[in-house]
């Protein structure tokens, strides 16, 4: 089926542009998700995910454009998870090209490139969010 595409996050809220963020990722091949822990996202974040990981993850199951779930054991570093993997790439949303995605995944290009890992920018869609819906829902009289 073509290459293997890792991509991590929250998932949380599942919306249009997680859909058509995943979907774009499926057209370079297998699409596997790094599903982070409630543990995790509430010790980066400071606050739980609205969903809870399983619930996050059993709607990941009925995406199409999904080939595999992995939990991301690793937390903060990453690199664990991915080598579990073994992508050919690793797609982020274009939205991290003008922060330090390396930083936030605890790797560097050398390290890419030794594990012959390409990075691919998925175009950010703009408009929708999580932080935009929960401020919707929250407009709600």
């Amino acid at each position: 089926m073509g290459l293997t595409v890792y991509t991590g996050g929250t998932f949380d809220l599942i919306h249009s542009g997680h859909i058509n963020f995943l979907e774009q990722c499926a057209q370079y091949g297998q699409v596997i998700v790094s599903l982070n822990t409630d543990e995790f996202i509430t010790a980066y974040k400071g606050k739980p995910p609205v969903m809870t990981f399983n619930e996050r993850l059993r709607v990941l199951e009925s995406i199409r454009f999904v080939q595999g779930i992995v939990a991301n054991t690793g937390g903060a570093d990453s690199k664990e998870t991915i080598l579990d993997v073994m992508p050919d790439v690793i797609a982020v949303g274009s939205d991290w090209a003008r922060r330090d995605y390396y930083k936030q995944m605890m790797f560097t290009q050398d390290w890419l490139d030794e594990h012959n890992i390409h990075l691919l920018y998925i175009p950010y869609t703009q408009g929708i969010s999580t932080t935009e819906l929960k401020r919707r829902v929250n407009a709600i009289p």
